[in-house]
């Protein structure tokens, strides 16, 4: 079976969030279920520097005011059409926004581009191919479906997956002109919202299935809390919804391998975590003795609930706990959380900013890793934790709830626990799940249980890229196009 993946990012050679490492990881786990995946991505620089010497295999005259092509190219076991249109995606920044930060102002033309070449290439404009279903991620990849169902894609089964709702694509009315639309799509059910035109609606309009990347993530859109103004929508679709917990590259992120520690180890001997724990405490500037290290690799934002931690740095600091933090954001966390640091030299450490090896250090040497996000569609920091043996400390929401298996008395004597859950997302619960884990700490062969369940937790995409899989299959077999 032949599936377009389109997406805004794909690691390992662009990435801002969780959704790149699914874009990346998930086409070569399908492999291993017999589908086959091409992944169309925009040409941004660092992209277009793979493509030397490449021969376009289609060509536009004309992509939202300048030439463009689709180039393939292979990357690290990865099959890719990039959609080299440099007045679109060739140019200093970020994927989504300039380097101050702001967003492009012709973010619309940017990815409607992206979606409109998915679904030519959907209605077989590459010669000798022709995808059997195609998969759109996030709002940046779905006018595809969009352009699919008024076009001669349109019986074509595809599926929209949401990794955050909360990212949607809003754009204003005036941009529908530039999108090449029929008239009839700018209407309540095709890609009219709020009297402009939003993306991410256009595409859960049009799948033929809608995906979230966890059960229970899937179940919060549906109410508004979390639906985030489409919950009506979703709840209008939801015989089409399901979630799928999304994996983790198991080869990247192997203890026994990883050259990012000081020292490997498995789950056979954790010996090599001391060795990460004392360069930890080197990087972070922590004092040296026995206690527990708790660590936070996240962007520095609302949604991640750092402003709890904000909020309990000082009663951290009490508890005796170190605290570790990586990340970058809001301004104002940051300059908060170094303020802790400043408050509790030796204690507390923070560093500014994004460090790949870093991150894969701290899951390696740190005890817990905290996450109290107010809502997590599926979370990968988590899983991360599991595989390194660094017991994950979370919201209950999302894929946190579903991932994690908290060490409650009955758990814990069945030996069944991974970590510790909290809810609501507050100071008051937050602390309540550091100072249970502050208890079993101290009790090293019950730490060392909850560690050790958590490594042999199965956190690969095997299982799920069969239930992708089975989902593909059965939407190809019953022949579903867009609605």
């Amino acid at each position: 079976m032949d599936v377009l993946s389109v997406a805004s990012e794909v690691y390992p050679l662009v990435k801002t969030g969780g959704l790149a490492d699914v874009a990346g990881a998930l086409p070569i786990a399908l492999a291993g279920q017999g589908i086959h995946v091409r992944t169309l991505l925009p040409g941004y620089p660092v992209v277009r520097s793979q493509l030397k010497k490449k021969k376009p295999v289609y060509q536009y005259d004309d992509m939202q005011g300048g030439k463009a092509s689709v180039v393939s190219v292979k990357v690290g076991g990865l099959d890719l059409l990039v959609l080299d249109a440099p007045h679109l995606f060739d140019r200093v920044g970020g994927p989504y926004g300039d380097p101050t930060g702001a967003d492009w102002a012709d973010n619309a033309r940017r990815f409607a581009a992206l979606g409109r070449a998915g679904a030519d290439i959907a209605a077989g404009a590459i010669a000798g191919y022709a995808p059997g279903l195609v998969h759109a991620h996030d709002w940046q990849a779905a006018m595809t479906l969009a352009y699919m169902r008024y076009g001669a894609a349109a019986s074509l089964p595809t599926v929209m997956t949401v990794h955050n709702l909360a990212f949607q694509g809003q754009f204003p009315a005036s941009v529908f002109p530039s999108l090449g639309l029929p008239p009839q799509a700018m209407a309540l059910d095709g890609v009219e919202y709020y009297g402009g035109v939003g993306f991410l609606k256009a595409g859960l309009q049009a799948a033929s299935a809608i995906t979230t990347v966890s059960p229970t993530y899937a179940q919060e859109i549906r109410t508004p809390e979390f639906g985030m103004g489409l919950d009506g929508l979703v709840n209008l679709r939801a015989g089409d919804l399901s979630g799928i917990v999304n994996g983790i590259d198991t080869e990247i992120w192997n203890p026994a391998t990883d050259t990012h520690l000081a020292e490997t180890y498995s789950v056979k001997s954790l010996k090599g975590r001391k060795a990460n724990k004392r360069a930890i405490e080197d990087r972070f500037n922590l004092d040296r003795d026995d206690s527990p290290i708790l660590c936070v690799v996240s962007r520095l934002t609302w949604q991640k609930g750092m402003d709890i931690l904000v909020g309990a740095i000082d009663a951290l600091a009490g508890m005796g706990v170190r605290l570790a933090v990586l990340g970058s954001g809001d301004s104002a966390l940051e300059g908060a959380l170094l303020a802790g640091a400043a408050r509790h030299r030796g204690r507390i450490g923070v560093v500014i900013g994004y460090d790949e090896g870093l991150s894969h250090l701290m899951q390696g040497g740190c005890d817990a890793i905290i996450i109290p996000s107010r809502f997590e569609p599926c979370g990968l920091t988590q899983l991360y934790g599991l595989r390194y043996g660094c017991v994950p400390i979370v919201a209950r929401t999302g894929g946190l709830a579903d991932t994690i298996v908290d060490a409650n008395e009955a758990a814990v004597s069945a030996g069944s626990a991974t970590g510790f859950q909290f809810a609501p997302a507050n100071i008051d619960a937050f602390l309540h799940a550091v100072h249970r884990a502050v208890t079993i700490y101290e009790t090293p062969a019950a730490w060392k249980s909850l560690q050790l369940q958590g490594m042999k937790s199965d956190v690969s995409w095997e299982k799920s890229a069969a239930r992708y899989a089975a989902l593909f299959h059965r939407l190809a077999s019953k022949g579903l196009g867009t609605i």
